[in-house]
This record gives C-alpha cells, sequence and structure tokens, in this order.
C-alpha cells in the first residue's frame, strides 16, 4: 500500500505542475483548474490511504462545514468581489498551516527531545510565523478591498522602525523555541506577535498595490505550506508549497516590474498617501459625449481596441461589453481587447470578467503585444481604467507613476472614456489623457452607457 501511495502523490504532483503550466494562458486555464483539482483529490485520497485514520467525524463534519460555506461563497459572491474571495483564501489556508504547526508543537511536547528536533523546530516555526502574519495580513487585504478598512495607507510615526522591531522580537523568540522547544510559555506571545505583525505589514500599504499584496500573500502561505510538508515529512506538501510559494513570488516581481516599482517600495513605501494631497484642484475643460455620439463614432470605426478597467468590474458590465463586441464585429469592425498587468485588483482580474462574458481568448491581447497597435486605431474605448493609462507616466518625472509602463492609448485617432466622475484612480492623480483634444468622456455607470450606445447601432444599422 505504500508503494501505492507514493505513485498517487506522483501522479498528484505532476497534475499541480500540468495545472499551473496550463493557467497560463485562456485558452487552457479550465484544463489547468481541473487538473489541479483532480490532483488535490488524489493527494487527499493518497493521504487516507497511507494512515490509520481513527476521527472520521471529526474530518468529516469539517469537510462537511466548509462545503457549505464554499459553495455558496463560489456561487453568490459577484466577480467584483474575486479579489476579495481569493485574499479570505489566503487568510483560510494560512490559518489552516499556522493551526497545524501550533498543534504538532504542543502534541510532540512529551517527547520533544527526539521529535522537536533542530530541523523540525526550524520548520515548524517557519510554518507559524509565516502562516499567522499571511493570516492577518490577508484579512487586512480583504478589509481594503472591500473598502471597510480605508483603502489610502494607514501610517504612524515610525511605523518601519516598530515592524523591524516586531518581526526582530518573533524571530528572536522563534530562535529561543528551536533551541530550548520545551518553553512553552513563549510559543503563543510568539504567535500573538506573528499575528499583529501581518496586520501592521499591511495596513500602511494602499489599494493601488493590492494586487502585488495578494501576489505576495499567496506566496507566504504557500511557503507555509512547504514548511509543513518539512516538518511532517510529507513530499507531496513540499512539493504543493513550494510550487505555490515560488508562482506566488513570481507573479509578485511580475506585478512590481509592470508597475515599476520595487518590493521595498510596495511594502513600506505607503504609495498613495502623498500623492492623494497633491491631486490637481484647478479645473481643466474636457470635452464629453452622449451615447448616441458615441454611437455614431464606433459605427464608423474600422478598428477599436477596449480597455478595460476596475470600473469595469465595478459596474459588472462584461456582460454588455460583448453585446457591444458582437455588435461591432458583425458590422466589420476589428475589435480587440488591451489587458495591463496590473488592471484591476489582483491578478488576471480583467481576464476572468471577461472569460465570464465568453469573450475569445484571441481576441485578448497583453501590453505589449497591443502597444503597437493604437496608432493604427481609429477608437480606443476605456472602460473605467485609469493609472494604467496615464501618458504621465511617460512625460511627468514627478509623477508618482512616472515610469510605469502603460498602454499607448493616447495614440489611437480618437479615445472615449467611461467613467463615473473625474475622480482620480488609486495613485491619487488626475489623468492627462482624459484633457487631450481627441479624448470624449462618457460620464456614467458603464453597464447603463454600454447599453444605450447599443440601442443606438441597431436604430442607425436599420436605417
Amino acid at each position: 500500500m505504500a508503494q501505492f501511495v507514493h505513485y498517487v502523490y506522483i501522479l498528484s504532483a505532476a497534475l499541480f505542475i500540468l495545472s499551473l503550466r496550463w493557467m497560463n494562458h485562456p485558452a487552457t486555464a479550465r484544463r489547468g483548474v481541473f487538473a489541479g483539482e483532480f490532483g488535490m483529490i488524489l493527494a487527499i485520497s493518497g493521504t487516507f490511504m497511507a494512515f490509520d485514520v481513527h476521527n472520521w467525524t471529526w474530518i468529516l463534519s469539517a469537510f462537511l462545514i466548509g462545503t457549505a460555506a464554499g459553495i455558496p461563497i463560489a456561487y453568490i459572491m459577484p466577480m467584483t468581489a474575486v479579489p476579495q474571495r481569493t485574499a479570505m483564501s489566503h487568510a483560510c489556508g494560512a490559518l489552516a498551516a499556522a493551526l497545524v504547526g501550533t498543534a504538532e508543537f504542543y502534541q510532540r511536547q512529551p517527547h520533544a527531545s527526539t521529535e522537536l528536533t533542530g530541523f523540525v523546530m526550524v520548520a515548524l516555526i517557519v510554518e507559524t510565523l509565516l502562516g499567522f502574519l499571511t493570516f492577518t495580513g490577508s484579512l487586512m487585504a480583504m478589509g481594503k478591498l472591500q473598502e471597510v478598512l480605508p483603502q489610502r495607507p494607514i501610517t504612524y510615526p515610525k511605523q518601519n522602525v516598530v515592524n523591524l522591531v516586531l518581526f526582530v522580537v518573533a524571530l528572536g523568540l522563534g530562535i529561543r523555541l528551536m533551541l530550548v522547544p520545551t518553553d512553552t510559555y513563549l510559543f503563543p506571545i510568539f504567535a500573538g506577535i506573528a499575528l499583529l505583525f501581518g496586520v501592521l505589514l499591511i495596513i500602511p500599504i494602499g489599494g493601488a498595490d493590492m494586487p502585488t499584496v495578494i501576489a505576495l500573500l499567496n506566496s507566504y502561505a504557500g511557503l507555509s505550506a512547504c514548511a509543513m510538508g518539512f516538518a511532517l515529512d510529507n513530499k507531496l506538501l513540499i512539493i504543493a508549497g513550494a510550487l505555490d510559494g515560488s508562482s506566488g513570488l513570481i507573479l509578485s516581481i511580475i506585478m512590481c516590474k509592470a508597475m515599476n516599482r520595487s518590493f521595498t517600495n510596495v511594502l513600506f513605501g505607503a504609495f498613495g498617501q502623498i500623492q492623494a494631497s497633491a491631486v490637481k484642484t484647478e479645473k481643466r475643460p474636457v470635452r464629453s459625449a452622449s451615447p448616441e455620439e458615441a454611437a455614431s463614432i464606433l459605427e464608423s470605426a474600422g478598428k477599436v481596441i477596449i480597455v478595460p478597467g476596475y470600473g469595469l468590474a465595478v459596474a459588472q458590465a462584461q456582460h454588455k461589453i460583448r453585446e457591444l463586441f458582437d455588435n461591432l464585429t458583425r458590422r466589420g469592425v476589428d475589435v480587440k481587447f488591451a489587458i495591463h498587468p496590473v488592471a484591476g485588483r489582483m491578478p488576471g482580474h480583467m481576464n476572468v470578467l471577461l472569460a465570464e462574458a465568453d469573450i475569445p481568448y484571441d481576441r485578448l491581447y497583453e501590453m505589449d503585444d497591443i502597444n503597437g497597435e493604437f496608432p493604427q486605431c481609429d477608437v480606443a474605448l476605456v472602460i473605467g481604467a485609469n493609472d494604467v493609462t496615464n501618458p504621465a507616466a511617460r512625460t511627468d518625472k514627478s509623477s508618482p507613476i512616472y515610469g510605469m509602463p502603460i498602454l499607448d492609448v493616447d495614440k489611437a485617432h480618437t479615445v472615449m472614456v467611461i467613467k463615473r466622475s473625474m475622480s482620480p484612480g488609486f495613485a491619487g492623480i488626475d489623468n492627462d489623457l482624459y484633457y487631450m483634444d481627441k479624448t470624449l468622456m462618457l460620464f456614467g455607470d458603464a453597464k447603463a452607457f454600454v447599453s444605450e450606445i447599443l440601442k443606438e447601432l441597431p436604430a442607425k444599422a436599420a436605417a
């Protein structure tokens, strides 16, 4: 039986690796999800076969409670809440790892001299430290995304010094526990400091950086699970945790590169705090247009590039955008979608929204692939995107987003922007794109405005 379980674990690990590989592209993402799910089913089944399980009541109870909570969340949760749900998942996974580490620490106390050796204690300390700080950090990220907490950075004097001291104290307690694992009274203090550190680490980070923070917290949760694998001597946990941790770290690096930011600036720069006070207050003239005018411009266009942003998610306009895409395509208009890596509030947020509306995968283009087409584009239709289209990132060295790669929307022949108001984006600065002569502002809810455009297009086609 043990040999068979090893084969099951190998197959499960292979499916986890293939899952990550297939989720690299929208066309194979669904296959990747199924592969990951089947791999997890095999992993759980193999674990049940490998051990003589006595507490089935507890296991089945937890399974039923988790299922009862998870299924309604999956069906009821709006697409705008996907980032919050992702942060909550990281919190639950990290807490599970931390609690397993805590249980192992106390359960092995009667035989601490033989079972809590140096290597095992290192793994347990890493597991619980990362697990507890990721738990509270993910809850803070979820609160900011849900706007229960302020999206602006919450700062106080010497915050970075305080955070560093807390981390050093937690690390010192961890080292003490590694050396003297029988000092059980230190463990609750260690866990409490780790929980507090997670809170204080995330609250100074602004809403603009939440996509990177979510990816980084995912990495922490994965590394915690990897350490748990070492503590439990479970090779599959080590592989799964390492895959999760490394992929989250790589994604964080990609996100930082997309914003032209460093890890230290994201984690400790309080981005959005100073910039918010520097929002331009002078009135600058803008040109607006009605749904009728917008429909007329789109009807006469030969090539249209749609740029989705978080405003699309807020308005739940993805299905109306699909209708607009179908309408324009039937008229012979070449319609493409330009996706910025940090558009929305989590990595891949726009891809998820457009996939829900069954937008063809071959119509979605990443920033580097689509930017060269904007000069030949008749109309660039921006829906709720802000900082990722701001030309100041290229020209204004004093701008907080200077150097950030952006979508070259301003190079299109005509730009139309659907937006509720002239309020700034996460960076807290005006978007110079809105004041260009070629730009038309379409003020209103994205879903409602696109619906009005669609009403006008059939009438013009019949004429």
